[in-house]
């Protein structure tokens, strides 16, 4: 049964919720983990939706936070040079495409080059507005990233609807008093408000209040 939605305004992660870069990821973090003695699962439950130098601080809880910062550097730049098996989430370019002239926003933890190179390789649109991690001081689960979007916007964070699919996302969005849709089967363990399998179950239409989506 198809459920409808109301917004005046949407927020996009990208990884995870428009492109799939999850073997690069955990493939990255893996190498950087093993010298560290980390459990990879471990590893895997932490980085999802954070910036990287914010999994390390949780991951080495006692390490000089400066140590973060420098590797976090290292790690975006490998990251945006390594797009080997990115692609786009079932849906994402035909979603995209339909929000043209529609507000919205992309909420991502990648810093701009990351963010280009991963939905270049996926071959679709980046957003004219995004919120990247060079806008914010604080992480998913912190809502900033969202709040800021929707104060680019002009739309108050309860009339925004956000697409995500990783638990520090889903936190984030619901801490800044937004309704989520989650994607992919992980989501649908967190609580999103809607959920779905990829973003070929999606519709966009523009309605009297703004944008009218229907999940299902």
């Amino acid at each position: 049964m198809t459920q409808t939605i109301s917004a005046r305004a949407l927020l996009l992660d990208m990884d995870g919720t428009l492109v799939d870069s999850t073997a690069v990821v955990e493939r990255l973090w893996l190498s950087w983990a093993e010298p560290h003695g980390l459990d990879p699962a471990t590893v895997l439950g932490v980085i999802h939706g954070r910036q990287g130098h914010q999994s390390m601080a949780i991951m080495l809880p006692e390490r000089d936070h400066s140590i973060n910062l420098v590797e976090n550097e290292k790690m975006l730049a490998t990251e945006a040079s390594d797009v080997d098996g990115v692609v786009e989430i079932r849906g994402a370019g035909v979603f995209l495409d339909a929000l043209t002239e529609l507000p919205h926003a992309i909420v991502t933890s990648a810093n701009v080059p990351l963010l280009h190179a991963r939905m270049g390789e996926a071959g679709l649109r980046v957003p004219q507005l995004a919120v990247t991690a060079e806008s914010v001081s604080a992480s998913k689960p912190d809502p900033e990233g969202f709040l800021l979007g929707a104060a680019l916007l002009g739309v108050d964070p309860a009339d925004c609807v956000v697409f995500e699919d990783s638990g520090a996302g889903i936190q984030a969005a619901h801490a800044a008093g937004m309704r989520v849709v989650g994607v992919g089967s992980h989501a649908r363990t967190l609580s999103p408000e809607y959920h779905v399998d990829d973003l070929t179950q999606v519709t966009v239409a523009r309605g009297a209040g703004g944008i009218e989506l229907g999940i299902g």
